[in-house]
Protein backbone atom coordinates (compact mmCIF):
# COMPACT_ATOMS: atom_id res chain seq x y z
CA UNK A 1 0.00 0.00 0.00
CA UNK A 2 2.78 2.55 0.75
CA UNK A 3 4.28 1.43 -2.45
CA UNK A 4 1.34 1.99 -4.49
CA UNK A 5 1.04 5.72 -2.39
CA UNK A 6 4.73 6.84 -3.18
CA UNK A 7 4.11 5.65 -6.46
CA UNK A 8 1.06 7.93 -7.19
CA UNK A 9 2.33 10.79 -5.11
CA UNK A 10 6.39 10.74 -7.30
CA UNK A 11 3.65 10.56 -10.69
CA UNK A 12 1.76 13.47 -8.86
CA UNK A 13 4.92 15.37 -8.75
CA UNK A 14 6.36 14.30 -12.08
CA UNK A 15 3.41 16.02 -13.74
CA UNK A 16 3.49 19.14 -11.93
CA UNK A 17 7.49 19.72 -12.44
CA UNK A 18 6.65 19.53 -15.61
CA UNK A 19 3.28 21.81 -16.05
CA UNK A 20 5.41 24.32 -13.82
CA UNK A 21 8.42 24.10 -16.30
CA UNK A 22 6.28 24.69 -19.25
CA UNK A 23 4.45 27.44 -18.22
CA UNK A 24 7.79 29.02 -17.11
CA UNK A 25 8.94 28.79 -20.60
CA UNK A 26 5.54 29.93 -21.99
CA UNK A 27 6.27 32.90 -19.48
CA UNK A 28 9.49 33.66 -20.99
CA UNK A 29 7.65 33.84 -24.99
CA UNK A 30 8.77 30.58 -25.57
CA UNK A 31 6.18 28.32 -27.92
CA UNK A 32 6.22 24.56 -29.22
CA UNK A 33 8.07 24.35 -32.14
CA UNK A 34 9.43 21.11 -34.84
CA UNK A 35 12.59 20.96 -34.63
CA UNK A 36 14.50 20.55 -38.06
CA UNK A 37 16.73 17.84 -37.59
CA UNK A 38 18.31 15.14 -39.71
CA UNK A 39 15.15 13.01 -38.89
CA UNK A 40 12.57 15.76 -40.57
CA UNK A 41 14.73 15.90 -43.17
CA UNK A 42 15.21 12.25 -44.19
CA UNK A 43 11.05 11.95 -44.99
CA UNK A 44 11.47 14.55 -47.08
CA UNK A 45 14.40 12.64 -49.13
CA UNK A 46 12.45 9.35 -48.84
CA UNK A 47 9.82 11.04 -51.33
CA UNK A 48 12.03 10.91 -54.01
CA UNK A 49 12.29 7.01 -53.80
CA UNK A 50 9.42 7.09 -55.37
CA UNK A 51 9.35 10.66 -57.92
CA UNK A 52 6.51 11.47 -58.87
CA UNK A 53 5.89 14.29 -61.83
CA UNK A 54 4.46 17.00 -59.86
CA UNK A 55 7.08 17.05 -57.44
CA UNK A 56 9.58 20.11 -57.76
CA UNK A 57 12.36 19.94 -55.15
CA UNK A 58 14.36 22.90 -53.64
CA UNK A 59 18.11 22.39 -52.59
CA UNK A 60 20.25 25.16 -51.60
CA UNK A 61 20.86 26.79 -48.09
CA UNK A 62 18.60 28.96 -45.40
CA UNK A 63 17.61 31.94 -47.93
CA UNK A 64 15.47 29.63 -50.37
CA UNK A 65 14.72 27.34 -47.12
CA UNK A 66 13.31 30.63 -45.45
CA UNK A 67 12.08 32.48 -48.73
CA UNK A 68 10.08 29.85 -50.58
CA UNK A 69 6.62 28.59 -48.78
CA UNK A 70 5.59 25.76 -49.65
CA UNK A 71 1.71 26.08 -48.32
CA UNK A 72 1.48 28.67 -50.57
CA UNK A 73 3.54 27.03 -53.75
CA UNK A 74 1.74 23.45 -53.16
CA UNK A 75 -1.27 25.75 -53.32
CA UNK A 76 -0.67 27.77 -56.04
CA UNK A 77 1.61 25.07 -58.80
CA UNK A 78 -0.45 22.29 -57.86
CA UNK A 79 2.84 20.56 -57.77
CA UNK A 80 4.58 19.26 -54.94
CA UNK A 81 7.37 20.60 -53.06
CA UNK A 82 10.26 18.64 -51.67
CA UNK A 83 12.53 20.63 -49.27
CA UNK A 84 15.50 19.50 -49.00
CA UNK A 85 17.51 22.98 -48.64
CA UNK A 86 19.72 23.23 -45.46
CA UNK A 87 20.90 26.04 -43.38
CA UNK A 88 24.18 26.91 -43.79
CA UNK A 89 25.56 24.52 -46.39
CA UNK A 90 26.02 24.39 -49.54
CA UNK A 91 23.71 22.63 -52.21
CA UNK A 92 26.57 20.34 -54.37
CA UNK A 93 25.90 17.25 -52.19
CA UNK A 94 22.47 17.27 -52.18
CA UNK A 95 22.54 17.78 -56.24
CA UNK A 96 24.61 14.86 -56.63
CA UNK A 97 22.78 12.83 -54.61
CA UNK A 98 19.72 13.10 -56.54
CA UNK A 99 21.58 12.89 -59.54
CA UNK A 100 23.88 9.28 -58.69
CA UNK A 101 21.09 8.03 -55.90
CA UNK A 102 17.66 8.38 -57.43
CA UNK A 103 15.31 8.50 -60.78
CA UNK A 104 13.95 11.58 -59.97
CA UNK A 105 13.87 13.90 -63.42
CA UNK A 106 11.62 16.34 -63.04
CA UNK A 107 12.56 20.11 -61.29
CA UNK A 108 14.98 21.34 -59.45
CA UNK A 109 15.61 24.98 -58.30
CA UNK A 110 18.98 25.51 -56.53
CA UNK A 111 18.84 28.54 -54.02
CA UNK A 112 22.50 30.42 -54.59
CA UNK A 113 23.80 31.88 -52.11
CA UNK A 114 27.32 32.81 -53.42
CA UNK A 115 29.00 32.32 -49.89
CA UNK A 116 28.02 29.06 -49.66
CA UNK A 117 27.60 27.63 -52.99
CA UNK A 118 30.81 28.87 -54.37
CA UNK A 119 32.56 27.69 -50.73
CA UNK A 120 34.45 24.67 -51.32
CA UNK A 121 34.12 20.68 -52.44
CA UNK A 122 36.31 20.08 -49.55
CA UNK A 123 33.79 16.94 -47.67
CA UNK A 124 35.37 17.60 -44.26
CA UNK A 125 34.50 21.86 -44.70
CA UNK A 126 31.39 23.00 -43.26
CA UNK A 127 29.25 24.07 -46.20
CA UNK A 128 29.63 20.67 -47.41
CA UNK A 129 29.77 18.43 -44.01
CA UNK A 130 26.36 20.35 -43.08
CA UNK A 131 24.37 18.67 -46.13
CA UNK A 132 26.29 15.47 -46.08
CA UNK A 133 25.55 14.89 -42.47
CA UNK A 134 21.80 15.11 -43.46
CA UNK A 135 22.14 12.70 -46.44
CA UNK A 136 23.96 10.29 -44.81
CA UNK A 137 21.37 10.33 -41.98
CA UNK A 138 18.69 9.20 -44.53
CA UNK A 139 20.50 6.14 -45.63
CA UNK A 140 21.90 5.16 -42.22
CA UNK A 141 18.88 5.99 -40.00
CA UNK A 142 17.62 3.32 -37.71
CA UNK A 143 13.77 2.24 -37.05
CA UNK A 144 14.52 3.21 -33.42
CA UNK A 145 15.92 6.29 -34.72
CA UNK A 146 11.93 6.75 -37.40
CA UNK A 147 10.00 5.60 -34.28
CA UNK A 148 11.73 8.23 -31.98
CA UNK A 149 11.22 10.60 -34.10
CA UNK A 150 7.53 9.76 -34.59
CA UNK A 151 6.55 9.62 -31.03
CA UNK A 152 8.41 12.96 -29.93
CA UNK A 153 6.42 14.93 -32.91
CA UNK A 154 3.39 15.39 -30.35
CA UNK A 155 5.42 16.36 -27.37
CA UNK A 156 7.06 19.02 -29.65
CA UNK A 157 3.63 20.40 -30.91
CA UNK A 158 3.08 20.68 -27.92
CA UNK A 159 5.41 21.53 -25.48
CA UNK A 160 7.92 24.45 -25.40
CA UNK A 161 10.79 23.10 -23.44
CA UNK A 162 11.29 19.59 -25.51
CA UNK A 163 12.88 20.42 -28.67
CA UNK A 164 16.37 19.31 -28.72
CA UNK A 165 18.19 21.16 -31.87
CA UNK A 166 20.40 19.38 -34.17
CA UNK A 167 22.35 22.62 -33.86
CA UNK A 168 22.37 24.34 -31.19
CA UNK A 169 20.66 27.81 -30.79
CA UNK A 170 21.42 29.66 -27.63
CA UNK A 171 17.64 30.14 -27.28
CA UNK A 172 16.93 26.61 -27.09
CA UNK A 173 15.69 25.61 -23.50
CA UNK A 174 15.93 21.37 -23.87
CA UNK A 175 18.16 20.05 -21.33
CA UNK A 176 21.42 19.33 -23.50
CA UNK A 177 21.37 23.11 -24.79
CA UNK A 178 21.15 24.69 -21.18
CA UNK A 179 24.16 22.43 -19.84
CA UNK A 180 25.89 23.39 -22.91
CA UNK A 181 25.12 26.92 -22.19
CA UNK A 182 25.79 26.53 -18.40
CA UNK A 183 29.38 25.16 -19.47
CA UNK A 184 30.44 27.53 -21.67
CA UNK A 185 29.56 30.67 -19.10
CA UNK A 186 31.85 28.89 -16.90
CA UNK A 187 34.75 28.66 -19.31
CA UNK A 188 37.35 31.67 -19.45
CA UNK A 189 38.01 33.92 -22.47
CA UNK A 190 35.94 35.87 -25.17
CA UNK A 191 32.32 34.51 -25.85
CA UNK A 192 30.92 34.64 -28.94
CA UNK A 193 27.25 36.25 -29.55
CA UNK A 194 24.56 34.83 -28.66
CA UNK A 195 22.30 32.77 -32.29
CA UNK A 196 19.14 33.34 -30.68
CA UNK A 197 16.43 30.96 -32.65
CA UNK A 198 14.81 32.83 -35.23
CA UNK A 199 12.36 30.12 -37.47
CA UNK A 200 9.25 28.40 -37.21
CA UNK A 201 9.21 24.67 -38.94
CA UNK A 202 6.10 22.51 -39.87
CA UNK A 203 6.50 19.07 -40.71
CA UNK A 204 7.11 19.54 -44.55
CA UNK A 205 10.29 21.54 -43.70
CA UNK A 206 8.44 24.69 -44.38
CA UNK A 207 10.20 27.48 -42.58
CA UNK A 208 9.49 30.67 -41.73
CA UNK A 209 10.57 33.72 -40.02
CA UNK A 210 9.00 33.94 -36.26
CA UNK A 211 6.49 37.08 -35.58
CA UNK A 212 9.16 38.02 -32.86
CA UNK A 213 12.12 38.70 -35.45
CA UNK A 214 9.85 40.24 -37.18
CA UNK A 215 8.03 42.61 -35.06
CA UNK A 216 11.02 43.21 -32.04
CA UNK A 217 14.05 45.01 -33.62
CA UNK A 218 16.11 44.62 -30.29
CA UNK A 219 15.98 40.77 -31.31
CA UNK A 220 16.56 40.59 -34.99
CA UNK A 221 19.51 42.97 -33.62
CA UNK A 222 20.71 39.90 -31.72
CA UNK A 223 20.80 37.51 -35.01
CA UNK A 224 22.63 40.56 -36.89
CA UNK A 225 25.57 40.72 -34.17
CA UNK A 226 25.69 37.09 -34.51
CA UNK A 227 26.17 37.01 -38.37
CA UNK A 228 28.38 39.77 -38.01
CA UNK A 229 30.58 37.77 -34.77
CA UNK A 230 30.36 34.52 -37.47
CA UNK A 231 31.78 36.21 -40.49
CA UNK A 232 33.93 38.97 -38.87
CA UNK A 233 37.33 36.76 -39.27
CA UNK A 234 39.43 35.27 -41.51
CA UNK A 235 37.84 33.33 -44.05
CA UNK A 236 38.95 30.92 -46.53
CA UNK A 237 38.67 32.23 -49.95
CA UNK A 238 35.82 30.57 -52.01
CA UNK A 239 36.45 28.42 -54.45
CA UNK A 240 35.04 29.03 -57.74
CA UNK A 241 37.00 27.28 -60.26
CA UNK A 242 36.05 23.73 -58.61
CA UNK A 243 32.83 24.45 -57.30
CA UNK A 244 31.49 25.32 -60.67
CA UNK A 245 32.58 22.55 -62.13
CA UNK A 246 31.51 20.00 -59.79
CA UNK A 247 27.63 22.09 -60.05
CA UNK A 248 27.93 21.40 -63.98
CA UNK A 249 29.05 18.28 -64.06
CA UNK A 250 25.88 16.78 -62.12
CA UNK A 251 23.88 19.38 -63.73
CA UNK A 252 25.16 18.00 -67.01
CA UNK A 253 23.73 14.57 -66.10
CA UNK A 254 20.67 15.56 -64.47
CA UNK A 255 19.32 17.89 -67.61
CA UNK A 256 20.89 14.81 -70.15
CA UNK A 257 18.28 12.76 -68.67
CA UNK A 258 15.64 14.62 -68.60
CA UNK A 259 15.62 17.28 -65.35
CA UNK A 260 15.14 20.93 -65.35
CA UNK A 261 17.23 23.09 -63.17
CA UNK A 262 16.67 26.51 -62.37
CA UNK A 263 18.96 29.04 -60.98
CA UNK A 264 16.98 31.59 -57.83
CA UNK A 265 19.57 33.98 -56.08
CA UNK A 266 17.33 34.93 -53.02
CA UNK A 267 17.23 38.74 -51.70
CA UNK A 268 19.77 39.85 -48.77
CA UNK A 269 20.08 43.25 -47.30
CA UNK A 270 22.37 45.78 -45.03
CA UNK A 271 25.53 44.58 -43.77
CA UNK A 272 25.17 41.49 -45.27
CA UNK A 273 24.63 42.63 -48.67
CA UNK A 274 27.40 44.96 -48.73
CA UNK A 275 30.32 42.21 -47.56
CA UNK A 276 28.51 39.91 -50.55
CA UNK A 277 28.70 42.64 -53.29
CA UNK A 278 32.43 43.52 -52.18
CA UNK A 279 33.67 39.98 -51.74
CA UNK A 280 31.33 37.83 -54.28
CA UNK A 281 30.80 40.29 -57.07
CA UNK A 282 27.60 39.67 -59.11
CA UNK A 283 29.65 39.51 -62.29
CA UNK A 284 32.01 37.24 -61.17
CA UNK A 285 30.19 34.67 -59.35
CA UNK A 286 26.51 34.53 -60.04
CA UNK A 287 26.48 36.35 -64.10
CA UNK A 288 29.40 33.31 -64.62
CA UNK A 289 27.72 30.35 -63.54
CA UNK A 290 24.50 31.70 -65.01
CA UNK A 291 26.40 31.79 -68.10
CA UNK A 292 28.28 28.47 -68.18
CA UNK A 293 25.43 26.30 -66.88
CA UNK A 294 23.03 28.39 -69.66
CA UNK A 295 20.90 26.90 -67.12
CA UNK A 296 17.14 29.79 -66.41
CA UNK A 297 18.39 32.24 -63.79
CA UNK A 298 16.30 34.55 -61.53
CA UNK A 299 18.14 37.34 -59.43
CA UNK A 300 16.02 38.83 -57.32
CA UNK A 301 17.96 42.42 -58.11
CA UNK A 302 16.45 41.57 -62.35
CA UNK A 303 12.68 42.52 -60.78
CA UNK A 304 11.84 45.80 -58.89
CA UNK A 305 9.00 43.90 -56.85
CA UNK A 306 11.42 41.99 -55.51
CA UNK A 307 14.00 44.92 -54.49
CA UNK A 308 13.69 46.34 -50.64
CA UNK A 309 11.41 43.25 -49.21
CA UNK A 310 11.50 43.23 -45.72
CA UNK A 311 14.45 40.80 -44.62
CA UNK A 312 14.91 41.84 -40.50
CA UNK A 313 17.86 40.57 -40.05
CA UNK A 314 19.77 41.13 -43.58
CA UNK A 315 19.47 37.17 -44.97
CA UNK A 316 15.99 36.20 -44.36
CA UNK A 317 12.67 37.61 -45.82
CA UNK A 318 10.04 38.25 -42.98
CA UNK A 319 7.02 35.75 -43.36
CA UNK A 320 5.10 38.10 -44.96
CA UNK A 321 7.15 39.26 -47.85
CA UNK A 322 8.48 35.56 -47.77
CA UNK A 323 5.11 34.62 -49.43
CA UNK A 324 4.84 37.96 -51.75
CA UNK A 325 8.27 36.54 -53.10
CA UNK A 326 6.94 32.95 -53.35
CA UNK A 327 3.39 34.26 -55.12
CA UNK A 328 6.03 36.34 -57.29
CA UNK A 329 8.45 33.93 -58.59
CA UNK A 330 5.57 31.65 -59.03
CA UNK A 331 3.97 34.08 -61.58
CA UNK A 332 7.47 34.91 -63.20
CA UNK A 333 8.23 31.42 -64.10
CA UNK A 334 4.51 30.80 -64.98
CA UNK A 335 5.32 33.70 -67.61
CA UNK A 336 8.20 32.42 -68.72
CA UNK A 337 6.97 28.78 -69.61
CA UNK A 338 9.48 27.25 -66.59
CA UNK A 339 6.11 26.03 -64.58
CA UNK A 340 4.12 24.46 -67.09
CA UNK A 341 0.94 22.25 -66.49
CA UNK A 342 0.25 23.89 -63.33
CA UNK A 343 -2.89 25.07 -61.77
CA UNK A 344 -3.61 28.36 -62.80
CA UNK A 345 -6.04 31.15 -61.38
Amino acid sequence: MNLTRSFILAIILGLLSIIAWELYWRSQGRVPNIDDNNNLSSIQRAKLEKPSEDQVVFIGSSRILFDIQLDLWREKTGTEPVMLAFQGASPLPTLRDIVENTEFNGMIIVGVTEGLFFSTTFDKAPPISRAQERLDHYYDRTYAQRLNHYLSIPLQKNLAFVTVADEFWDSDVDLGTLLWTQVNDERAGPKPAPFYQFEDVSLDRNVQMNERTTNDTAYANTVKLAWQDMLSGDMPPPDKESTTNYFLKYAKKFTDRGGKIILLRCPSDGWFKEIETAGLPRTEYWDSLVFKSKLPAYHYDDYPQLRNLNLPEWSHLSKEDADFFTLEIIEILKKDGILTNVKTE
